[in-house]
């Protein structure tokens, strides 16, 4: 399926912006050159920094996982191993059919911290309010936050509130910040990945990104699913329980896979090739994305995440991951080139490839 432009017969790539846009949110090349250029560059710059200091350095922390390059850093406290991240949550609406900003703020946060290997147990919650905001609804927004939370087996331990001026805001955001006991046997990151890696793929595509999209248009498609908005950690676990040589993980949010296999190539080095045939999408979300011109690739999820794994332990993913109900799991695709400068091609059922390319434009916004 060819992604159409989403105005006119042509539409060229953004050329480079003075002011933020849409597009630098939507996890593809925008997002990644702020994220490199802007905050990368002065965290680096204060790390170095300290670094050059060493009152400043204490013996009993390191940094093992680069955040930056990882939505989860993970930390060496003495003999423990803590997961730590952080992040907000913007979705429009604030309910859609399968979740809510209260379910995304905890879920999102804890399949962060599962991608890296921890267990989640601690949650911060932050709240930005917009005047007017009626309290009924920021109760739903807590309620299902919290059940979210208890369902997940995490503490809620700390929180802010603010409050902003009518029109300034959209009605509720959330700032979630977690912490994890790792439990993964290896540390897994993009560096972890080998040539001839097998790539899984947890559950089928594009469900959270219709949802929502649905939710905001007032669409009212029959027959689509729910959003998988779900807690990836019990996943993960039964990885590890199975023993699968698992080299990394990713969820599937903003840009979907597309754009989490292109961020693992560039970060791992590596090309990586996929079966489109293989992709898993159900009948009615590809309907809708093909009604929509969407290409579900590049569609995001809340409750599915891209496994990739040795060649050895391929059934053993497979099978613990089919054991989890969150979706029925494919192996989609292989590492090909380990001295590849980073790409991911796409293999039709014609036998041609196509190249991923998250470029700028931003499919649906707000849907995290």
């Amino acid at each position: 399926m060819n992604q159409r432009a989403p105005t006119g017969p042509y539409c060229p790539r953004p050329g480079p912006s003075a002011v933020v846009q849409l597009r630098h949110g939507a996890g593809g090349v925008e997002a990644q050159s702020l994220i490199e250029g802007l905050f990368r560059s002065a965290f680096d710059a204060a790390a170095q920094k300290l670094d050059a200091d060493a009152s400043e350095i204490n013996p009993d922390s390191a940094l093992l996982v680069d955040g930056l390059r990882h939505d989860s850093a993970l930390l060496e406290l003495g003999t423990n191993r803590v997961a730590f991240t952080t992040d907000g949550y913007v979705v429009t609406p604030l309910f859609f059919d399968g979740g809510s900003i209260g379910k995304l703020a905890v879920c999102g946060t804890c399949n962060d911290l599962a991608m890296l290997g921890a267990e989640p147990k601690w949650l911060s919650a932050a709240f930005v309010l917009e005047e007017g905001l009626a309290l009924e609804t920021l109760a739903r927004v807590i309620a299902e936050l919290t059940q979210s939370a208890v369902a997940a087996k995490v503490r809620i331990v700390a929180g802010d509130t603010k409050v902003v001026e009518r029109g300034k805001g959209d009605g509720v955001y959330i700032t979630t910040t977690g912490l994890g006991l790792m439990r993964a046997p290896s540390i897994w990151s993009p560096k972890a990945i080998q040539e001839g890696d097998a790539i899984v793929v947890s559950g089928d595509l594009g469900r959270h990104g219709s949802a929502v999209l649905c939710a905001r248009e007032g669409l009212g498609a029959k027959g689509l699913p729910p959003s998988d908005c779900a807690n990836l950690w019990p996943a993960v676990a039964s990885l590890i329980d199975a023993r699968a040589e698992i080299h990394c993980l990713r969820d599937l949010t903003r840009g979907g896979l597309g754009a989490a296999l292109l961020e693992l190539s560039q970060a791992a080095g590596v090309l990586m090739e996929i079966d489109e045939t293989a992709l898993p999408v159900c009948a009615q979300v590809r309907d809708f994305c093909e009604l929509l011109g969407l290409d579900p690739i590049y569609v995001a999820c809340e409750g599915r995440f891209v496994a990739v794994v040795a060649p050895s332990s391929v059934d053993e993913t497979l099978a613990a991951l089919s054991d989890c109900s969150i979706g029925e799991p494919k192996l989609v695709g292989r590492v090909r080139n380990r001295q590849a400068r980073g790409a991911v091609h796409s293999r039709s059922a014609y036998g041609t490839l196509r190249p991923i390319d998250v470029g700028g434009a931003e499919q649906l916004p707000r849907i995290c």
